[in-house]
């Protein structure tokens, strides 16, 4: 697998091109603007994807945690300051929707970028409508690649109006 390429994504049946889920943003993603480094929690259940999301994230100098449970990440937004969350939206134990829900309970500034590639009974486009029912900042299909996944979290980022340069 390269190091800019999670699967092929135009080549996936199941991606989402209508305006309302566009996930391409003008924003660059040539260094944190911030003075903090942002802190993500990745939650999949696929030890691969965590570790190619925090090599991506960890290069544009974002500090990553990265769980494989939904119970795993509302146990550590409990604990641990957080800016963004990238959840699955199914995964055993707990799945991304119960991220969503918790952080919705609790009016938290934490954004959600929700990712997906489908389940047993679901579709990767139903489990993302259920996600941005629920309150996700964003949406991106599996597979995706590297520069997919920056413009979905810039977006996610810049969804209170505000421009963020990641």
């Amino acid at each position: 697998m390269e190091r800019g390429d999670f699967g092929d994504s135009l080549s996936n049946p199941w991606r989402i091109d209508a305006p309302e889920y566009s996930f391409m943003s003008p924003l660059p993603f040539s260094a944190l603007s911030r003075s903090e480094p942002l802190a993500v929690v990745v939650a999949d259940d696929v030890v691969e994807i965590q570790q190619l999301l925090q090599l991506w994230l960890g290069d544009i100098g974002c500090v990553v945690t990265c769980v494989s449970t939904g119970r795993e990440a509302v146990r550590l937004l409990r604990t641990q300051h957080v800016d963004v969350v990238i959840t699955d939206v199914l995964m055993p134990d707990g799945d991304g929707l119960e991220i969503i829900s918790e952080l919705k309970r609790r009016q938290t500034p934490v954004r959600v970028l929700a990712i997906s590639g489908g389940g047993n009974h679901l579709r990767a486009i139903e489990c993302l409508k259920f996600a941005k029912g629920l309150g996700a900042h964003g949406l991106l299909m599996k597979p995706f690649n590297r520069q997919q996944l920056l413009d979905a979290l810039g977006l996610v980022l810049s969804a209170d109006g505000t421009s963020t340069t990641i």
